[in-house]
């Protein structure tokens, strides 16, 4: 049996890390993307194959390493070793550590039948089945979905919806073969058997940045993305190491994440508008094929949660506290997004609800948001969602969870991964 997360966390020097779903993760500040990068190549020599390369996010404030993937039983020591020399690495490099910063968001459906309704999310998503419960995305970048067991039905639209953009978006006869249908709101609005409804945004080459050959690699999906597959660590880390450069020169941060098959480049939801964007997607597409790379442009995908809501301004508050995200810039010409200040998470946006529907506000959700937090920040976390008008309306699993609900009833479970074996174990025990 594996360590606990309880027991990982509990290693000396590993006190940079923060064990929530799916692994360990750790936030070093950086002062540049370039000075970032630094700590991408570091770690990339220290672990030599793509089986041990862990999962790194090069932002312009950072670096983001998650240590673990979906599925894996427990920490090793390997693990804890190898926490140890990234964390020593970051020193080295003068990058500080900020492990109250980390925070995972997954999404949660509700349903009767779970098999009928994981098979259109797969489907949908272009995910992958990991268990009875869990649909996750293989690049690891999109919010995994669980499904739990649903008592009785709740037939109104939910308040929560979710859009994808994605190459390969299934056809008509595709959604029906999923048990899926076209919604009656909307050309790309699908749903599954239960009625949770999903934006399905098609992507082909038509989606492409420009007409030019220069910027083929590239398309427009929300953000405006690419992916190089890279086998090799080291070659991964020279192009993440050059494309931070290219990024910083250009005064246009880019989102770089680097797995074991390759490297997304991504601007972020809505960053590619920027008139200079165009210049820098040549650059870093020239310096690619100068490499000899080719991108793989369907493995792309772009998601996001939309939130129905009467009193938007109260809502949308209440999300960015409990998220800890912040408001989108463009606020003042109608924009209702929030985002993750590290655009590590997905971004939400609000729509408006007529107050009228007040059958569809009262009933429960099928689809809520799971937050993930260190154990040492959940407290604060509650407090904030607290203040900001929200509400517990179920604490029966603390300190495992606590659900809570926004002023309009859409709720969001606060989570923590930290001390549930221990816990498990003691519930097992007692009832033998």
């Amino acid at each position: 049996m594996g360590l606990t997360a309880k027991q990982f966390q509990q290693a000396g020097g590993v006190e940079d890390w923060r064990v929530l779903a799916f692994g360990a993760s750790a936030w070093f500040d950086a002062p540049s993307q370039p000075a970032g990068a630094a700590l991408v190549r570091r770690v990339a020599e220290l672990t030599g194959s793509a089986d041990h390369l862990p999962d790194m996010d090069l932002r312009a404030g950072g670096v983001h390493v998650r240590i673990g993937t979906p599925g894996s039983a427990g920490f090793t020591q390997t693990d804890v070793a190898l926490a140890r020399a990234i964390s020593a690495a970051a020193r080295d490099l003068d990058l500080a550590a900020d492990p109250s910063s980390v925070q995972t968001v997954q999404l949660a459906i509700d349903a009767l039948d779970k098999p009928a309704v994981m098979a259109f999310w797969r489907a949908a998503l272009g995910y992958e089945r990991l268990d009875d419960d869990d649909l996750v995305d293989a690049m690891r970048r999109d919010p995994a979905i669980w499904f739990q067991q649903q008592d009785q039905p709740r037939p109104l639209r939910n308040r929560i919806h979710v859009d994808v953009a994605r190459p390969h978006a299934l056809t008509r006869e595709g959604v029906g073969a999923v048990g899926g249908r076209f919604a009656d709101v909307g050309d790309v609005t699908l749903a599954d058997a239960e009625g949770n409804e999903a934006d399905v945004i098609p992507v082909g080459p038509g989606d492409a940045l420009g007409e030019g050959p220069e910027t083929a690699d590239w398309r427009d999906m929300f953000g405006v993305m690419t992916f190089y597959p890279l086998a090799s660590p080291l070659r991964a880390a020279e192009l993440a190491t050059v494309v931070a450069g290219l990024a910083d020169d250009a005064g246009l941060p880019l989102l770089v994440d680097m797995r074991p098959d390759g490297v997304t480049i991504d601007s972020g939801k809505d960053q590619g508008e920027d008139e200079g964007f165009g210049d820098l997607a040549r650059r870093v597409q020239a310096a690619a094929r100068g490499m000899a790379l080719t991108a793989d442009t369907t493995r792309l995908r772009f998601v996001q949660i939309g939130i129905d809501a009467v009193d938007i301004p109260t809502v949308r508050g209440f999300w960015r506290a409990v998220l800890g995200y912040e408001y989108d810039p463009r606020s003042e010409f109608g924009v209702t997004d929030i985002y993750d200040p590290r655009r590590l998470n997905l971004p939400i946006f609000f729509q408006q609800m007529d107050a009228s529907e007040e059958a569809r506000r009262n009933q429960r959700n099928r689809i809520h948001v799971d937050l993930f937090v260190p154990d040492d920040q959940a407290r604060g976390r509650i407090d904030a969602a607290i203040a900001a008008g929200g509400r517990i309306v179920y604490d029966d699993e603390a300190p495992e969870w606590w659900t809570l609900a926004d002023p309009e009833g859409n709720e969001v479970d606060i989570a923590v991964s930290v001390g549930r074996e221990e816990l498990w174990l003691a519930a097992r025990a007692e009832s033998n």
